[in-house]
């Protein structure tokens, strides 16, 4: 079964970035030439761009009507200077905001890991290159780290919320996210690790609880706190906190976690926000 510990250890051994791992596996499992795996990867990057900029300028809605708009209201309390957060926090939050109301009003997102939680890793890798001056191909690389994550949480457990519940979702992301944020900030292969253990491990037993079925509510909001817990692990572990639990281990902590949801709280919108009366009676206004 796939480890990211073996990704770590062989990124350290060779002195060179988990993303670069990642993409070199890929190309021989794949037969694909790196040159190649790079450009889509950059494509991908080109499009989550695209979704963060449309979601913060363009006024986008769902067709529920549940969703729309909170983005630009996160975007201008970020540059009034008034944010308790910080602008590294708030920007991530609008930006992760941005990309999940596009998702959410039928836009092109990148799904990742999933549609549910695509608004995580742009939300932080644009926000960090934006405080540091990243490369365009430092991102690049930084999402075949935040792959490679994905691959190991998808091997060993699963990113379905119908499956794992949010947990594996908006949890998974911000982990990706996480790992990712430390690559780019100078930090190691195993910080990136602990800062991805830390993140997932913040959102161990969250359920999925889609209000009326669908991917809005709670599930935009999610992106931004999950954008900003991401930022938050990145730091502990750029500081030297380490998690005491691997990674791996996490990963399969939640994938037992999931099995042991009820169905009610995974997807089907039987519990939890979707069967408040608040949820039920927006449920109804659709039937």
């Amino acid at each position: 079964m796939r480890t990211f510990r073996d990704y770590v250890q062989l990124a350290e051994a060779k002195g060179i970035k988990i993303g670069d791992i990642v993409r070199q596996e890929q190309a021989e499992t794949s037969e694909t030439p790196k040159d190649e795996l790079q450009k889509r990867m950059r494509d991908n990057l080109n499009i989550m761009r695209a979704s963060v900029e449309s979601g913060l300028n363009e006024e986008r809605k769902s067709l529920s009507g549940l969703v729309g708009g909170d983005a630009a209201k996160v975007q201008a309390h970020w540059k009034s200077g008034k944010s308790l957060a910080g602008n590294r926090i708030s920007g991530a939050m609008a930006r992760a905001l941005a990309v999940a109301e596009v998702n959410a009003s039928m836009g092109k997102i990148v799904a990742a890991p999933t549609a549910g939680s695509c608004g995580v890793l742009p939300g932080v890798l644009f926000t960090v290159q934006e405080a540091l001056g990243c490369a365009e191909e430092d991102l690049v690389t930084a999402l075949f780290t935040a792959a490679g994550i994905g691959m190991v949480i998808a091997d060993r457990a699963n990113v379905s919320g119908a499956e794992g519940g949010c947990q594996a979702e908006i949890g998974s992301a911000a982990g990706m996210a996480a790992a990712a944020a430390v690559e780019l900030s100078g930090g190691t292969p195993s910080q990136s690790s602990h800062a991805a253990a830390i993140a997932l491990k913040s959102f161990l037993g969250l359920v999925c609880d889609p209000v009326a079925g669908l991917v809005e509510v709670p599930c935009v909001k999610r992106n931004a706190m999950a954008a900003s817990m991401a930022l938050s692990a990145a730091d502990m572990a750029l500081a030297g906190v380490e998690s005491r639990i691997p990674l791996d281990e996490v990963i399969d902590a939640m994938n037992e976690i999931g099995k042991q949801m009820p169905c009610s709280l995974r997807e089907t919108a039987q519990g939890g926000l979707a069967t408040t009366p608040t949820g039920r009676r927006i449920k109804a206004d659709f039937l």
